[in-house]
């Protein structure tokens, strides 16, 4: 049910197909296992989510096919509760749309080229393909231990490769790409007014801009760039890093255009829904929806933008470099319910940046345990109302706090319907992503 065999959208005109590249040799990302989505009874309802770019909450309108991309992981770390929190949300928009009948095209990356990669590689002595394949696996095994519904295409950005070096080639002879005036390191930029519209996804001012572009992996000091806001698209071969040889000369692709490329070639323009963390507002999606924009000429990249809450520890910001990290693969070694988990997550809504505490897997170990003593039961309350309740809250920018308190109320009424339990079972497990 949650993976259909139609056709892919008709690829863009620049497109090459990575296996009539040649000269790239490279592997294929294999995607994780799905599972049974149980069909509900009734009636539902369709999705309505937060638009970043709209700056309200808006019906989504997909086709029969709904199409999404979700930004992947960068893999030089194990899967924190950051990560599955924001798979955790788009798993929800793929179930609601599974709900509404429709096929569900979802297409994640893996950016297994990039600085903080290299970088970890090196500060463990470590091999960056090895490195890169190992974390890779850890976090598809956290993923089936989560119960989020698989992409139907997982997509690495060296297995892109050629597909990039076309786009940029196309950058290049159109305008909107240029080289830097270095001898050395001729890298390609993309010159940010390229469309006119840059900015549309966000609604940042050049100020807020200029302050993540340098936080979040911008260079606003190159040399040689014609505007501090340019974000590199082809990095030149240095000493000591990977490098692919190409059209464009040695070298290796920049961050936000292999998510233009990789949704591009697989969704077409104007998907349904671009997701990721809100850490992704700017640069990310700002630059994939720019360069997407400028390759194609059309506009919108995606007609929806939506982004999911950051997660504290115990009211602290989570971060790599604080060490305050909480790790999906810890939480399994130490013989942790991967539904708690999920019920913890869920407990919050997800746009919010909350925090995780130890009362936070405490309270959702303790729903799981009700949960499962009621959809265990041989009789329960009618399950009708709950599902309804159940779809409309989802169904409202997925509001995952009412709609656990839906479920609360009916474990906590009992009844004499023999049919519930395993209504509700089914309709926690569809909706929900929880196996009780």
């Amino acid at each position: 049910m949650a993976h259909g065999d139609e056709a892919r959208a008709p690829s863009t005109p620049w497109h090459t197909p990575a296996n009539e590249a040649g000269t790239f040799t490279v592997g294929v990302m294999q995607t994780w296992q799905s599972h049974p989505v149980p069909r509900v009874a009734g009636t539902p309802r369709p999705l309505r989510l937060f638009d970043t770019a709209a700056g309200e909450v808006r019906p989504t309108s997909p086709g029969p096919t709904a199409t999404m991309y979700v930004c992947g992981i960068t893999p030089y770390d194990a899967t924190h509760l950051g990560h599955a929190a924001t798979y955790l949300a788009f798993d929800l928009v793929h179930r609601q749309w599974l709900d509404n009948g429709h096929e569900v095209h979802y297409v994640q990356n893996v950016t297994d080229i990039d600085d903080p990669l290299l970088e970890r590689a090196e500060r463990d002595q470590d091999d960056w393909v090895v490195l890169g394949m190992r974390e890779t696996a850890l976090f598809r095994e956290d993923m089936v231990a989560l119960r989020v519904l698989p992409p139907r295409e997982y997509v690495g950005a060296v297995e892109s490769i050629p597909e990039i070096v076309t786009a940029v080639a196309k950058l290049i002879a159109d305008g909107s790409a240029y080289r830097v005036d270095d001898p050395e390191y001729p890298d390609v930029y993309f010159d940010h007014t390229a469309t006119g519209r840059f900015g549309t996804e966000s609604n940042y001012d050049e100020p807020t801009m200029n302050r993540f572009f340098a936080e979040r992996g911008g260079d606003p000091d190159r040399a040689g760039k014609r505007h501090p806001l340019d974000a590199l698209l082809w990095r030149a071969a240095r000493p000591g890093e990977p490098s692919w040889d190409s059209e464009l000369g040695p070298g290796r692709p920049g961050w936000h255009v292999e998510c233009s490329v990789i949704a591009l070639n697989r969704l077409g323009i104007t998907f349904d829904l671009q997701g990721g963390g809100s850490d992704l507002i700017f640069p990310h999606h700002e630059y994939s929806a720019a360069h997407a924009e400028a390759l194609t000429g059309q506009h919108p990249f995606a007609r929806h933008y939506t982004h999911s809450g950051m997660i504290a520890l115990d009211g602290e910001k989570m971060s790599k470099s604080r060490g305050n990290l909480v790790f999906v693969s810890r939480l399994r070694a130490d013989k942790v319910d991967p539904m708690a988990v999920r019920l913890g997550l869920l407990s919050g809504h997800y746009r919010q940046d909350r925090s995780w505490a130890d009362s936070v897997l405490a309270e959702g170990k303790d729903r799981l345990a009700r949960w499962r003593a009621a959809t265990g039961a041989e009789t329960g309350a009618p399950a009708e109302d709950l599902i309804a309740r159940l779809r409309d809250h989802l169904a409202n920018d997925l509001d995952t706090p009412n709609a656990l308190a839906a479920v609360d109320a009916w474990a906590a009424q009992g009844g004499s319907d023999p049919a519930a339990p395993a209504a509700v079972r089914d309709a926690v497990d569809a909706l929900l992503g929880i196996e009780l």
